[in-house]
């Protein structure tokens, strides 16, 4: 019986598309396979993936855009490339992904950072329904749900998912320090530049308006301290 995940994999090699498929359905999931970008992107408003696996170079699109899409539709993304440099990484990152593998891989690894990836973000979901419904702290309002920020009298603006679970992590938990591992949870991958990225972005974006300059504070050695009160309506 196959389980209710559905996995869209976007490659362009055929082959390679097709061995991640057979590995993905060999542990129950539905799985679709794209070999181009705009494709993939036509389907998904229809089918709802659960995770979109993308290949950086595609024949019709830059892999990165495709990428900065579907993290705006609120998707599971893990971009896997050939590309070992770290700036790829980083972009990667930068433009939503939730993880990254670099060619050649075992198709075991793949599915277990799918399966990884598929428990964090259900983790984050019920927790948000549960727990959450929006934060108040410095003049910002946040609001889980939606993973929209404002700061007071100005325009919302959205976090990434990676984003808003650190930011989410941080506001449960103000003037303690979180180490790394609890801000990634089962996003934590080797290359531990992931979380540098990620906080960068949310620091910059929380800085852009407060009068407080330092509302994440960087503990040397332990992690990130939230440095203000909070509030939960």
């Amino acid at each position: 019986m196959k389980n209710n995940n559905l996995v869209f994999v976007i490659e362009d090699e055929e082959d390679l598309g097709q061995l991640m498929c057979s590995a993905l359905e060999n542990f129950r999931y539905e799985v679709r396979y794209f070999s181009n970008g705009v494709d993939a992107l036509v389907a998904a408003p229809k089918e709802n993936p659960d995770i979109c696996i993308v290949d950086l170079n595609l024949p019709d699109m830059d892999g990165l855009e495709l990428v900065k899409q579907f993290d705006a539709q609120q998707r599971g993304v893990i971009i896997v490339s050939g590309r070992d440099d770290l700036t790829d990484r980083v972009l990667g990152l930068e433009f939503g992904a939730d993880d990254y593998i670099t060619k050649p891989f075992e198709p075991r690894e793949l599915v277990a950072r799918v399966q990884s990836l598929l428990r964090r973000l259900q983790r984050s979901a019920e927790a948000e329904v549960v727990t959450c419904k929006k934060a108040e702290f410095a003049g910002w309002t946040y609001r889980p749900e939606s993973l929209e920020l404002q700061y007071t009298g100005q325009k919302k603006q959205s976090l990434s998912r990676a984003e808003g679970d650190m930011l989410l992590a941080l506001l449960k938990h103000p003037f303690q320090i979180l180490s790394r591992d609890q801000l990634l949870g089962d996003n934590c991958t080797p290359y531990d530049r992931s979380i540098d990225v990620r906080m960068s972005r949310l620091r910059k974006k929380l800085e852009s308006s407060s009068e407080e300059s330092e509302l994440i504070k960087t503990v040397y050695g332990a992690g990130y301290m939230l440095t203000t009160a909070v509030n939960w309506s």
